[in-house]
């Protein structure tokens, strides 16, 4: 692969673009044109996965001769087919509402990444966090979402922000994960696909 392959991004997400730059290589970003209705029955890590390889392959086709990202995140409480989605709030009174609803609880964070190269090259990774809230009081989220409001974010919260008050812990094996896009093991598969990092 030359190193003069365009590397692009196929998302809109600003969090996503402030964490590839972290890399320090330079990419174009593409918003993926992906219908992202929920398939009946399907699972957080499922959809996460769907969605990650749906986002790549429609940029992908367009730009055969880059090397393509494209990732997303499904947010959940419960486990299995309990398991129910978590959306960003959108809004002051929504994100207050699933504040108080992950109040001690362990909400879980599947972070799927899909990597397409030119002759045909694929990797999938999906990385698995989980968040520990501790419990809280409704001043202090209160509080939290009059400085940091995280609307824009699945359960309402930044954990690069002021958000991490609101933990007790977090599992992970990458902590770029939670905020959006897996960097430990993209790092390595951008290598595998030819390009240099660092």
């Amino acid at each position: 692969m030359s190193q003069s392959a365009t590397l692009i991004l196929a998302s809109t997400s600003p969090y996503r673009r402030q964490l590839l730059q972290r890399l320090g290589v330079p990419f174009e970003v593409c918003a993926p044109e992906v219908d992202e209705t929920p398939l009946p029955g399907e699972l957080p890590p499922q959809r996460a996965a769907r969605l990650a390889a749906a986002k790549t392959r429609a940029v992908a086709i367009t730009h055969p001769n880059a090397i393509v990202i494209g990732s997303d995140q499904v947010a959940s409480l419960g486990d299995g087919a309990a398991a129910r989605i978590l959306r960003k709030p959108g809004g002051r009174e929504r994100c207050l509402a699933q504040l108080a609803e992950l109040s001690g609880r362990v909400a879980r964070f599947d972070t799927a990444v899909c990597l397409a190269w030119p002759g045909g090259g694929w990797a999938a990774h999906t990385d698995i966090t989980r968040v520990v809230f501790r419990a809280l009081s409704a001043a202090e989220i209160e509080r939290y979402v009059e400085r940091e409001p995280a609307f824009d974010c699945a359960g309402g919260f930044k954990c690069e922000g002021l958000g991490v008050s609101l933990m007790q812990g977090i599992e992970s094996n990458d902590p770029t994960a939670l905020i959006g896009l897996p960097l430990i093991w993209l790092s390595n598969a951008i290598r595998g696909s030819g390009l240099l990092i660092p």
